[in-house]
């Protein structure tokens, strides 16, 4: 059964999920920054995944690279597939603007991460339910006001 990694957990909140992948936003308010994970027990890598999920995970790769783009009028999606600390299969969607805190470099370690406040979390998952509204996304439940 799939369960999501403990730091994930604490790391992000749910927006959504989609056929393959569930959506997480990191609570780092310095970008629009999520996460796609397979829900898929055990995985750690994408050629582990069957070829049917493999491309599954790269159309909603593509779809919420787009779309976070498009919302938030983004210079440069990073997207990156890591898992050194977090062994989970999981894919960074990171949009850049040329003025964000960590330009030209990676986010990670660049700045400290900076909160949302509860008003500006539940704007923010608001916004990208919205901007991923599709027959086959299923919104979470919102975080608190």
């Amino acid at each position: 059964m799939f369960e999501l990694d403990y730091r994930l957990q604490n790391d992000c909140v749910e927006v959504g999920s989609l056929m393959v992948s569930r959506i997480l936003l990191m609570k780092d308010a310095n970008y629009p920054w999520l996460i796609l994970v397979p829900q898929r027990e055990g995985i750690s890598e994408i050629y582990q995944l069957d070829v049917d999920d493999q491309e599954q995970l790269i159309w909603e790769s593509s779809f919420v690279a787009e779309r976070l783009m498009a919302t938030y009028d983004g210079d440069k999606m990073n997207i990156a597939a890591l898992g050194n600390v977090v062994p989970q299969l999981h894919i960074h969607h990171v949009m850049r603007k040329q003025d964000d805190a960590a330009w030209p470099n990676p986010v990670w370690g660049a700045v400290p991460p900076k909160a949302y406040s509860r008003h500006a979390l539940r704007h923010r998952v608001e916004q990208l339910q919205a901007a991923f509204e599709t027959s086959t996304f299923k919104p979470a439940e919102l975080p608190p006001a």
